[in-house]
């Protein structure tokens, strides 16, 4: 079993990194393409009315997160025990975990779906949905909600693959789904008429078919981990420790939903529809750096967890210095391109002369702080798959909750709108001082453990991690 991720310990860490990357920045960015493509449709559907539309779908998008914040804890905190068992050569504890992850997929999705579907208006409402966008919002959620099995279901198992290793076949999923997203689209919203309807029954069909994929995958014994029938039973211990390790990501999820709360209402009183509508937009133009980023996390989740349960220190000092470089590039370099391009990214959406102009404004401020957002992407990875999870934690809500919100909340009282966009690049630099604080300590302790002559410089260097 375990032999099949023993390259994660030995591989050049500048090449792992990057085959272990690129497939999920691939995969990552298919679904960042099908999300915009549902947009790019919705307006060409209603046409006068693609503001509204589109506000729908933006009110909409932060629920949908929750949804899939699920599988996200599950994915993360397995992922990280997982990968740990594999370097640990604990092959029987990775499979219970497996096990674990997908009946806990299954439950939560419907204690999920209950509460939502019964009380989805008042919710929507509460995230700042206008009488113009509720109605699109509730028919585009009303079907997602229904397919919750398969959404969080879909997100965890990916991050278990990638927790072998398997990048290239966490990627062929997220191609299946998207690719699936965006012919379906089409056929749903136009050759049905079905409008935001069909948008919504397209994505869960397409992921619907993505994961029974990945559930064939381990049910046919093709994985590093062995899936059997009787680890399906929960096991408290299990759940509690893939809850204390996915808390951070699932907080981080719930919290940028919870961030929205603040955001939407606070453009529906300083900018109406237009302004919701332009958030959204800009949202997803942005997503394509960020789940580059996250991409690039997710690569290095295994190299770390692995080599931190083999004991190799300076190959996770090594892997979290490139990751680092990586991230910030990206991050500039997607900035750069946005600036000098979006006008024609806004036009893609809708030719609304208020929206347009309000649009380039809001990229011009909203996105400033974008080159800083790797390091802490990074460091609560980092974390996260030392199974440190005090600390992913705090890392994973400091941007939404600690450090967003208030700006929310404070600026617009002195410049309106303005004040709205600018609170998103003056949390992206105080998560950056926080995270780059905290990466330090760890990094240094790392550091330190390859030059050590001591023969028992692994287990004191674990001790110390175990402080931080």
């Amino acid at each position: 079993m375990d032999e099949k991720s023993e390259f994660l310990g030995k591989d050049n860490i500048r090449k792992l990194l990057f085959k272990l990357s690129v497939p999920i920045v691939i995969g990552l960015l298919v679904q960042a393409i099908y999300n915009v493509v549902d947009t790019f449709y919705v307006g060409m559907v209603y046409g006068a009315d693609s503001v509204q539309a589109i506000g729908g779908l933006s009110i909409a998008f932060p629920v949908q997160m929750i949804i899939m914040a699920f599988g996200i804890v599950l994915g993360t905190g397995g992922s990280s025990i997982i990968s740990r068992a594999l370097g640990a050569r604990e092959s029987e504890k990775a499979e219970r975990v497996l096990g674990n992850v997908f009946s806990l997929s299954l439950v939560l999705s419907v204690l999920i779906a209950i509460p939502c579907l019964y009380y989805l208006d008042p919710i929507l409402k509460v995230f700042g949905a206008t009488a113009g966008v509720l109605p699109y919002a509730r028919d585009y959620l009303k079907y997602i909600i229904l397919g919750g099995t398969v959404f969080v279901f879909g997100v965890a198992v990916q991050n278990i693959v990638r927790s072998e290793g398997n990048a290239r076949l966490a990627m062929n999923a997220m191609i299946l789904g998207g690719g699936l997203n965006i012919f379906l689209d089409p056929v749903f919203m136009f050759g049905f008429g079905m409008g935001v309807k069909g948008a919504a029954i397209a994505t869960v069909i397409s992921q619907t078919i993505a994961s029974i994929w990945l559930l064939l995958y381990y049910i046919q014994g093709k994985g590093a981990v062995r899936f059997r029938a009787e680890t399906l039973k929960p096991d408290l211990k299990i759940i509690k420790e893939i809850g204390a390790i996915g808390t951070g990501s699932f907080i981080m999820e719930c919290s940028n939903s919870v961030m929205m709360i603040f955001v939407y209402n606070a453009l529906a009183t300083y900018g109406g529809d237009v302004a919701i509508a332009v958030f959204g937009v800009v949202m997803k133009i942005n997503s394509f750096i960020f789940m580059t980023l996250l991409g690039m996390a997710f690569g290095l989740q295994p190299v770390v967890g692995f080599n931190y349960g083999a004991k190799k220190y300076e190959r996770i000092a090594e892997a979290v210095k490139l990751s680092l470089i990586a991230t910030t590039t990206v991050g500039l370099l997607g900035l750069v391109i946005i600036y000098f391009l979006k006008e024609q990214l806004l036009g893609l959406f809708s030719t609304d002369p208020e929206y347009l102009e309000l649009g380039k404004n809001a990229i011009m401020i909203m996105l400033l702080g974008t080159p800083l957002i790797g390091m802490n992407v990074i460091t609560s990875t980092l974390f996260q798959a030392l199974g440190k999870a005090k600390p992913a934690f705090l890392l994973s809500i400091s941007r939404q909750l600690l450090f967003l919100i208030p700006a929310v909340v404070l600026l617009p009282q002195f410049y309106q709108l303005n004040g709205v966009w600018a609170a998103f690049p003056v949390s992206d630099s105080l998560a950056f001082m926080l995270s780059g604080f905290m990466l330090f300590r760890i990094y240094r302790i790392f550091k330190e453990s390859k030059y050590s002559s001591k023969t028992d410089a692994g287990s004191e260097t674990a001790e110390k991690i175990s402080s931080v």
